[in-house]
């Protein structure tokens, strides 16, 4: 399940095309910072468990998200990091140890055709990254504008996000709040609730306390956001990802913030989740930090630059920080 993504797909919902791009949209813009692209450059998104790559030239290469156990050649190389890779290298990806999704960037990004605006891969529509699919043994892929540095880049480990199997995900309550009891938002607000097999892209669907609703479990349809949380007859939520409709007719109990839905991204079928009832201000303030951080975080990779050799996985755990 790798497919290319950037950013996303924005101004066609009113036309029923979904905003797509990465998942985890800080892994994405990190991986691309690393590889010193724009933030809106394509990346690879890879689920669980990443493919192998052989290298038909010179490139330079940027791993961020869940740890894929990265194996450059023969040696085991570090997430969150940039390397230099010449012609006939094999860099190889594995299953992922906690967390869901890795992100691969190239420098000057993936060069495949934007549709709408955005080169990200739209599944269920056939369109858009590489001929509208998942990728295949023996596809080709070529950047754009490729640069190549000689230098490994780095994230500190003090800035590398922490994958928790039960994270506590912050919500807005509403918009169709009226349509569920007191009990049913306090049943939301205080449960957990497991992640199924049944979640993909669109949508991740959960078990656990049934939500309760005041009457009638339909709408008439409406907008979908990104980070909608659905309550259909059943109770059960389900909610909406980056692949959503752009309209449905179940009732919306809460949204996640734009900041915590990286979070729901990296859960795993099994994984659990709380929600965290917080208010419109707060959910400004929190993404205002978060594109503060971002722009801190772009500053400090140029200034981290390492050796032009491959430092081994002790030096560059050292340089990142995380053992002393």
């Amino acid at each position: 399940m790798t497919t290319i993504q950037d950013l996303g797909r924005f101004g066609y919902r009113r036309y029923g095309v979904p905003v797509c791009g990465g998942m985890d949209s800080f892994a994405l813009r990190i991986a691309n910072a690393l590889a010193d692209n724009s933030e809106e450059s394509a990346c690879l998104e890879m689920t669980l468990h990443g493919p192998t790559l052989r290298a038909l030239g010179p490139c330079y290469v940027a791993l961020t998200g869940a740890d894929m156990q990265p194996v450059l050649n023969d040696q085991r190389i570090e997430m969150w990091s940039a390397y230099p890779m010449k012609n006939g290298d094999v860099l190889s990806l594995q299953d992922a140890r906690r967390g869901c999704r890795s992100y691969m960037a190239v420098s000057g990004g993936f060069n495949v055709p934007r549709v709408l605006g955005s080169r990200s891969t739209y599944i269920r529509g056939n369109f858009g990254g590489y001929e509208g699919r998942v990728l295949r043994r023996g596809d080709i892929l070529r950047g754009e504008q490729m640069s190549v540095r000689s230098k490994v880049r780095y994230l500190g480990r003090e800035d590398i996000p922490d994958y928790l199997e039960s994270p506590k995900v912050k919500v807005l309550i509403g918009p169709q709040d009226d349509f569920f009891t007191e009990k049913g938002i306090e049943t939301l607000l205080s449960s957990e609730y497991e992640v199924t097999p049944e979640s993909d892209r669109m949508g991740y669907r959960l078990k656990g306390p049934p939500i309760e609703h005041s009457g009638e479990p339909e709408i008439i349809s409406d907008g979908v956001a990104v980070g909608a949380i659905q309550v259909p007859g059943s109770g059960m939520p389900i909610v909406a990802m980056r692949d959503a409709q752009t309209t449905g007719g179940y009732p919306k109990i809460a949204n996640i913030t734009y900041v915590d839905l990286e979070k729901m991204a990296q859960l795993r079928p099994g994984d659990k989740v709380k929600f965290e009832q917080v208010e419109l201000e707060e959910a400004h303030l929190l993404l205002h930090q978060y594109m503060q951080q971002l722009e801190n975080l772009r500053k400090k990779i140029k200034e981290r630059d390492v050796a032009p050799e491959f430092p081994d996985e002790e030096t560059l755990l050292r340089l990142q920080g995380a053992i002393t």
